[in-house]
């Protein structure tokens, strides 16, 4: 019998310093997909710079996941992100127009602080019918 429940880099990616990260990027049954909380991180390092540059570079981590499995941004139902600095919220949400404007998921978002130094973190679930 095969696992009805199909995952995405199950090889562990790299997170800061070149530590292996433990989970899958992405994991999916039945039409369903979850993505895990993606930072602004290119081959491990967080990407310099505020709120902008690192609101695009989280959501394109999160969409390549996405295509990998063969989703897109009008797949996304709901979206969770989490904000190190309330101030940030108004550039965040420019951001997350660009990219989700015309088919806006639901979505939650929460001034936390992050496990790694950076300023914005989103997962997301999708759904495409088998």
């Amino acid at each position: 019998m095969t696992d009805p429940i199909v995952r995405f880099g199950v090889e562990g990616g790299s997170g800061t310093g070149g530590q292996h990260l433990p989970f899958a990027r992405a994991a999916g049954a039945d039409g369903w997909l979850f993505v895990s909380g993606q930072t602004p991180m290119v081959d491990g390092e967080v990407i310099h710079g505020g709120i902008i540059e690192q609101s695009h570079q989280t959501i394109r981590n999160l969409i390549a996941i996405l295509a990998e499995a063969g989703y897109g941004a009008e797949h996304v139902v709901r979206c969770g992100v989490w904000l190190d600095d309330a101030r940030d919220f108004p550039s965040f949400n420019r951001v997350f127009k660009q990219y989700f404007g015309a088919h806006p998921p639901a979505r939650a978002c929460v001034v936390s602080s992050m496990v790694v130094d950076c300023k914005v973190e989103v997962d997301c679930v999708a759904y495409k019918k088998p």
